[in-house]
């Protein structure tokens, strides 16, 4: 006869549950260092500006910053002005109307995007100037021997300035009203014509309250473009805010009184950016249905309709057709300088900073974007939203919010090195590109998450939901569902990410290492030399390259 064992001692002794310590979320990480990178530079313009090392804050309140103001806001107002009207009035004859070159001019309006407005102002000075082509043929026909015999408008001027940044800028008001124009329903315009509203009418109390939103966002580019200007304005003699860091950084040799104007510039992009969300915040416009006929275009013959051909070509004409003709006008005549010392050089470390940076930029863009999609955190979300704010920060003002702060760093990292190896590793982010690559990433990261994040919305949910349902984790899916799909459109945001690295003129400026050159670079150092014939073969090289990025958009917009 057995006994009964007792119960405390036939179980078997408790083992220790384990302590499952929170993995961290890989999402969230990188969502922190990419907001990191992206609003350091802010961070620190706010920081040096309140803590610089000689505060010379009164003394330019009290000489050049008034000056400095004053002239920005001119050129915002001007250029804001102008590049609506040219903008808006191309899109509605466009949308509207039909007359001769109407197709072509569709698309041809948007070819100036591919011109970086610098070159344009090199272009314009080249071709107005004294000893320009236009003024010779002045003197020679009229028999005048001299400026004293004739009256010309000053080349050097704020109106001329204005008037290259409007046609080089206006395709943003264009291209946003021809989209919105097209969206609307054909039969509200049948109505109004029917009660008697003639093309003013139409215009001014139908189609400009409808399309009033787009025109203030493409206004409030044009304008934050502006703002960001340093070759155009400095081209013609204009010192804005821009020009401002410029020459008290280097000619100063005082970067807390740069990072105080860098201030101010940022303080205004901020503004503009709050007056544009704000104009538009209470603002509704729907279309009546998905079915809805769009607009008929009118037909208009004779006299009307070459003034209105010729209206779409002053635009074009002066955005791209002048600047591309005098560019190629010496390049042309002086074939000797596409052998150029130093060109292959500049163009070498174009393609290679700018590819760098537009393969890093895309795929940390598609790293948030899919991260909010897939994880959905909070965090990453409220991420996503602010490092579009790297694009609206100008060259000039995340140049001084990077190079100080990293140079410290570099000797910092140079000075312990040092003390551990004896060797001097030199400037490790500041004495090489590197510090490009990083502003290229911070000022164009919203262009490549706009980009990637409309890739994710045209594919269906159901695709990603069936591959998780079969066994793919996070990153098969991304590898196997949504990059096929997406390549199109991420090779595109990768091209256009590269353009806009080419274009940036102001930030190499400022961070490239001693006797480094890019396209832009050279294109500026030449032209301000007055040799326009040696930066030919460059401003055309880049044109090339942006004719690239406006053949994609014009393709996305058929």
């Amino acid at each position: 006869m057995t006994t009964p064992q007792n119960s405390e001692t036939s179980r078997p002794p408790l083992r220790k549950a384990r302590v499952r310590r929170p993995r961290p979320d890989i999402w969230v990480l990188g969502s922190a260092l990419i907001g990191l990178v992206v609003l350091a530079p802010l961070a620190a313009v706010v920081w040096i500006a309140f803590h610089p090392t000689e505060n010379i804050w009164p003394h330019l309140l009290s000489t050049v910053l008034p000056r400095y103001f004053m002239a920005t806001l001119r050129m915002m107002l001007g250029v804001g002005v102008l590049s609506a009207a040219m903008g808006a009035g191309a899109a509605w004859l466009v949308v509207m109307y039909r007359f001769p070159g109407s197709r072509a001019l569709d698309y041809a309006l948007l070819f100036p995007m591919a011109i970086p407005a610098y070159v344009g102002a090199y272009a314009l000075v080249d071709f107005l100037d004294y000893a320009g082509p236009l003024q010779l043929v002045l003197r020679g026909t009229f028999g005048w021997t001299s400026a004293r015999d004739y009256w010309f408008p000053e080349i050097h001027s704020e109106p001329a300035a204005i008037l290259v940044l409007s046609a080089a800028l206006y395709p943003y008001v264009y291209l946003l009203t021809r989209s919105a124009l097209r969206e609307q329903s054909g039969a509200s315009y049948e109505v109004a014509r029917s009660l008697g509203l003639g093309p003013w009418g139409l215009f001014w109390r139908l189609g400009l309250p409808l399309v009033r939103p787009a025109i203030a966002v493409g206004v409030a580019l044009t304008m934050m473009e502006t703002v960001a200007d340093f070759g155009t304005v400095s081209t013609f003699g204009v010192q804005t805010l821009t020009t401002g860091v410029f020459s008290t950084w280097l000619n100063g040799g005082n970067a807390g009184g740069a990072a105080q104007i860098a201030g101010v510039v940022l303080l205004l992009v901020l503004v503009l950016l709050s007056l544009e969300y704000f104009s538009r915040r209470n603002a509704r416009f729907h279309r009546q249905s998905r079915a809805s006929r769009p607009v008929t275009p009118i037909e208009l013959r004779g006299l009307w309709g070459w003034l209105a051909a010729a209206l779409c070509a002053v635009p074009f004409g002066l955005g791209f057709v002048l600047p591309t003709a005098v560019m190629l006008g010496h390049a042309l005549t002086k074939p000797h300088l596409w052998l150029a010392p130093g060109l292959a050089t500049a163009a070498f470390n174009t393609v290679i900073v700018g590819g760098i940076a537009a393969i890093l930029t895309v795929s940390a863009a598609l790293f948030l974007v899919y991260g909010v999609r897939m994880a959905g955190r909070t965090f990453a979300r409220t991420v996503l939203g602010v490092t579009v704010l790297g694009y609206a920060m100008p060259g000039a003002v995340l140049a001084v919010g990077l190079l100080i702060p990293l140079a410290a760093l570099d000797h910092r990292v140079a000075d312990a090195v040092l003390a551990v190896t004896g060797h001097d590793p030199g400037l490790l982010l500041t004495g090489t590109s590197a510090a490009i690559v990083l502003a290229y990433l911070v000022r164009f990261f919203g262009i490549a998450q706009g980009a990637v994040d409309s890739a994710f919305g045209r594919i269906s949910p159901s695709l990603p939901m069936a591959a998780r349902s079969l066994g793919r984790g996070v990153g098969g899916t991304l590898r196997d569902v949504y990059l096929p799909l997406m390549r199109g459109s991420v090779l595109a945001a990768l091209l256009l990410v590269f353009v806009e690295c080419v274009k940036e003129l102001p930030a190499t400026l400022l961070l490239r290492p001693f006797n480094f050159n890019t396209l832009s670079t050279r294109v500026y150092e030449l032209a301000s030399l007055e040799r326009i014939g040696e930066a030919a073969p460059a401003a055309l090289i880049v044109t090339a390259m942006g004719l690239v990025a406006v053949a994609l958009l014009v393709r996305a917009t058929r």
